[in-house]
């Protein structure tokens, strides 16, 4: 059996029924809720400690 590491694959079609489409993007668009409130979480600890180092300049 003869293994090559650099094989490229192409992928030329996708056989997936309209239904199980529709289903695969609801579960994906259901999964991302929360992992843009995590992002969200991450932001604004990043601009808060960004706030406490630099200041905001208002005054």
């Amino acid at each position: 059996m003869s293994y090559e590491p650099n094989t490229k694959v192409t992928v030329v079609d996708i056989q997936m029924p309209f239904l199980s489409m529709v289903v695969f993007m609801v579960k994906a668009a259901i999964a991302s809720i929360p992992a843009v409130f995590i992002l969200t979480v991450i932001a604004t600890l990043f601009m808060a400690i960004l706030n406490a180092l630099f200041g905001t300049g208002l005054r």
